[in-house]
Parts: structure tokens; C-alpha cells; sequence
């Protein structure tokens, strides 16, 4: 999925949960949980620059006071796209994200020069010059919430979950990057998780956006895109 498409997804999203908020006679949304629950390993594409944005697994971060489908984005630099604001990321060393259980970072969590080392979901990146991590947290490191285990969740071809772990690392700072937050509130521009399933081949694509609460980049917001195939646990 290229990155218009994503915002095209984001944007049909939030019009179609404001749609049903407003009309008493529609169907009522997909329930997160409502399905088959999918519990095993999300194996992930790796992410990929193409000619009008990038594909497989990667993120935008979507600048203070910006929207998910007109931004502004912000730039990083160290971006192998010509577009700065998309950063492809590569399979970690469990190959993807697991549902059901947590994917903690190592202890120490940063190095010296203050670079992330988790590298289990997805390989570290960098990201104005300091290597940045993702891992899923048992208790968030900002709240000090306890956090559910990811889960997802199939019906008739269509995703749901929750990811409240999902935990960015960045220069000795952490950020959730869930949906929904620890407190089970969904502020600002965060987006419930939403995707597709084809059951046959395993082949999947998610989409959330996070917005971060607090520190440097309060109210800055992640825009995710994974996709893959899933190999449920044996």
C-alpha cells in the first residue's frame, strides 16, 4: 500500500466512524474483538521507497496541529525515500510483531550515543541521526500503566486489535505509539487499528495512528503501515 493509499484509509476511516456516529439506522462498526482472534507471529514485508511514497512496513510522523490525510509530515533526514517524511523499517529478529505476548527491549534499553537497541519487530532505524526502536511493553514506560498483550482479530476479511504496547524508543526517551493509549483513551488523531485478512494465502495489511501525549513530541502523531503474512502459533 503506497502512502497515498494509507491516507485515503485514514481518511475513510475517521468519515465512516463519524457517519455512524451520526445515523441511527446504519450497521453498527466492527467491535475490536469481534471475530477470530489471530494469535502467532505477523511477519512483516520490508519496508520499500517507491515512485509516489513507499510500501511493506513503515511510518510517518505526522507534525503538531497537522491532519493524517494532508499532514504536514515531518522530515527526516536520514529517509532512504525521496520522500523524507516516509521511514521504510525491515523485519527484526523474531521476523515481525507477536500477538498475545509481549516483545520487550533489551535492559540496557539505548547505548552510549543514546541509540535504541530494541530490534526484535523491526530492525532499529535512524531517525535524525539517533537509532530508534520498537518494542512491545508490558508496562508502559511513560505511564506506568499496565498494558494488554497485542491482539487482532479476523471477521470476514477484515482486522481489528488492539496494540496499546506498541512502544517507540528514541534518544533515551520512550513514546507509546499504540492504539488505544494505556488508559484506553484514543486522543487526538489516534485511529483504531484496521486492516485486512486474506485467509487463504495469510497476506495482511494494518493501519493505526498513535498520537504521542506528553514530552517533546506531544500532540506529534505516528501514522503506521505493516504488512506481511501471519504464521499462527504452533
Amino acid at each position: 500500500m503506497t502512502r497515498s493509499r494509507l491516507l485515503l484509509v485514514a481518511a475513510s476511516t475517521a468519515l465512516a466512524a463519524a457517519a455512524l456516529a451520526g445515523c441511527g439506522d446504519s450497521d453498527p462498526a466492527p467491535q475490536v474483538g469481534a471475530g477470530t482472534a489471530l494469535v502467532g507471529t505477523f511477519r512483516l514485508d520490508p519496508g520499500r521507497c517507491t515512485a509516489d511514497g513507499a510500501e511493506g512496513t513503515y511510518f510517518q510522523m505526522i507534525n503538531r496541529g497537522g491532519t493524517a490525510e494532508a499532514g504536514p509530515y515531518f522530515g527526516n533526514p536520514d529517509s532512504p525515500c525521496a520522500d523524507k517524511s516516509l521511514n521504510p523499517q525491515d523485519p527484526g529478529s523474531d521476523g515481525g510483531f507477536v500477538t498475545g505476548s509481549f516483545q520487550p527491549g533489551p535492559s540496557p534499553a539505548f547505548n552510549a550515543n543514546n541509540d535504541a537497541l530494541a530490534s526484535r519487530i523491526v530492525k532499529t532505524g535512524s531517525f535524525t541521526a539517533i537509532q530508534f526502536g520498537i518494542s512491545t511493553e508490558k508496562t508502559d514506560p511513560g505511564t506506568k500503566k499496565k498494558n494488554p498483550a497485542p491482539e487482532i482479530f479476523v471477521a470476514d476479511g477484515k482486522l481489528s486489535g488492539q496494540i496499546t504496547a506498541w512502544t517507540a524508543a528514541w534518544n533515551k526517551l520512550y513514546f507509546n505509539q499504540g492504539s488505544p493509549k494505556p488508559d484506553g483513551s484514543s486522543p487526538g488523531l489516534t485511529t483504531p487499528v484496521t486492516g485486512t485478512y486474506d485467509e487463504k494465502t495469510g497476506r495482511f495489511e494494518l493501519t493505526w495512528v498513535s498520537q504521542v501525549v506528553g514530552g517533546p513530541f506531544d500532540q506529534f502523531a505516528g501514522a503506521w503501515h505493516l504488512s506481511g503474512t501471519f504464521e499462527a502459533a504452533k
